[in-house]
């Protein structure tokens, strides 16, 4: 089959309704948790367990991938760079990481409507576009950034904004993209 478009989404402030909506309207059949940490502090239906159930109900199948794919790797912390940041270069060679980027190209693969999910609602912020989109740009893959109901932004204008538009190789031929904030204390 040929290989479609994988959506992205971020929780961020919505409300639940807001949120389910949005899934509906690009009629996503997989959710694909990709947070770290599966929880919300500040709005409880976002934790792993009542956003599952859920979702579910709405016949949207919840899938949890967090540890393959999850921007803070705090089980391996050769992912950090000195200044505790997650270095997405590192993250992006491990063994995990890529796994995880399998299990995404295979369901792509089968035609199913998946849709990686985390807690930032602007992809730019967000480890959707700066690790997980990138490297799934360079397979021939698109990602489509969910931002509203029936609203998207494209991977490309996604980087174009984050590079000010001039893409993601520095003049060294390296990406060098890092999570926005410091994880680890140096």
């Amino acid at each position: 089959m040929e290989l479609q478009t994988i959506f992205s989404i971020g929780h961020g402030n919505k409300t639940i309704e807001e949120f389910v909506s949005e899934l509906h309207s690009y009629d996503i059949k997989f959710l694909i948790d990709i947070r770290s940490k599966p929880y919300s502090k500040y709005s409880q239906h976002f934790s792993q367990q009542p956003l599952k159930a859920l979702v579910e109900r709405e016949q949207i199948k919840y899938v949890y991938m967090g540890q393959e794919l999850g921007g803070l790797p705090t089980h391996d912390s050769s992912c950090f760079t000195s200044d505790g940041k997650v270095d997405y270069d590192k993250l992006k060679e491990k063994d995990f990481f890529k796994e995880g980027l399998h299990r995404l190209l295979k369901a792509n693969s089968q035609g199913i409507r998946v849709c990686i999910m985390c807690s930032e609602s602007d992809p730019k912020m967000c480890h959707r576009s700066k690790l997980i989109g990138v490297e799934l740009q360079k397979m021939g893959i698109t990602l489509q950034h969910i931002i509203g109901i029936s609203k998207i932004i494209t991977q490309n204008q996604v980087i174009t904004e984050l590079t000010k538009g001039f893409g993601l190789v520095n003049l060294f031929g390296e990406e060098n993209l890092t999570s926005r904030k410091a994880y680890l204390e140096v």
